[in-house]
């Protein structure tokens, strides 16, 4: 059994992992190692590129980066959440807000730590993807359609970083980067209308506030049909493997997000819609797998 001094070390170890969105990160870092794997430098030793320290050194500074978001985020949305997620933000506040921020310096440190073993350009890098983040949680996250844009490329740079290291410009990489954004883009809009009451509470100029639902619905059709060619481009013009099951799923299950979309009227119709897209962009990172499934064995 534990004792009320380890069991109150716990709940702050859980509430920091919630802040930080720890299963997100361990998402993100799955997904630039098998997109590494499968996509950027697919052409390399299956053991040369897991064993890249390189490699590593740019994951572990995109996760310490990425979490050091999560938290400047949660420093400025403390009221907002308070509103959309009182109990998650209930468990947030277990941890103080001056210890938040120390973690939030000692991330970004380690970030620039780690990028300066592969060279000053990463540091740059990294320097510019810290500072975006900042400025996206103080100033574009209140902004209409700005800050939709600014955080969908934020999501996407971790992914970028992997694919100027391995320098591969393959048309197909292109691809997969349109179809992740258009999603990234389309949960972004989904979130503003599933967390509408607080940002209306305390006036962030986001498309549901200033445009209305429905505008924001139209909007949202229209980047779901254009993710929908994307992924039928996918399909037809390019060497995926075995991962066309996962671009039909999506297809089907994007018709379906269509459905509900236009149906939705409460909060909770919106967190359908807003798991449906997770879902898939999950569930795309490790259809990855698919691409070639003897892949690992052909090249270990």
């Amino acid at each position: 059994m534990l004792n009320r001094k380890q069991k109150h070390i716990l709940l702050k170890f859980f509430s920091l992992f919630s802040v930080v969105r720890g299963y997100n990160i361990l998402v993100v870092v799955i997904a630039q190692y098998l997109a590494s794997v499968y996509i950027f430098a697919h052409d390399k030793p299956l053991k040369r590129v897991l064993f890249d320290v390189n490699l590593l050194m740019l994951v572990l500074a995109s996760s310490a980066t990425i979490a050091a978001g999560y938290i400047i985020n949660n420093f400025y949305d403390s009221e907002k959440d308070l509103i959309n997620r009182p109990r998650k933000t209930m468990l947030d506040r277990l941890v103080s807000q001056n210890t938040k921020l120390s973690f939030y310096f000692v991330l970004n440190f380690l970030a620039v730590v780690f990028a300066s073993y592969v060279s000053f350009s990463a540091v740059v890098f990294f320097a510019f993807y810290i500072f975006g983040i900042w400025l996206y949680s103080h100033r574009f996250k209140k902004q209409p359609m700005t800050g939709n844009l600014v955080s969908a490329i934020l999501t996407v740079t971790p992914f970028f970083v992997i694919f100027i290291y391995y320098q591969n410009f393959e048309l197909v990489i292109f691809a997969h980067a349109i179809f992740l954004f258009l999603l990234v883009s389309m949960r972004e809009l989904t979130k503003d209308l599933e967390n509408i009451k607080g940002d209306l509470a305390l006036n962030y100029k986001t498309v549901p506030v200033v445009h209305g639902e429905r505008t924001s619905k139209v909007m949202l059709t229209v980047l779901a049909f254009l993710t929908i060619i994307s992924g039928i481009a996918l399909i037809l013009f390019f060497k995926i493997g075995h991962m066309y099951y996962f671009f039909y799923l999506s297809v089907i299950l994007l018709f379906f997000f269509l459905l509900i979309l236009w149906r939705s009227n409460n909060k909770t119709h919106y967190l359908i819609l807003h798991n449906i897209l997770k879902f898939i962009i999950v569930a795309g990172v490790f259809s990855i797998l698919l691409i070639d499934v003897s892949v690992v064995l052909n090249r270990l």
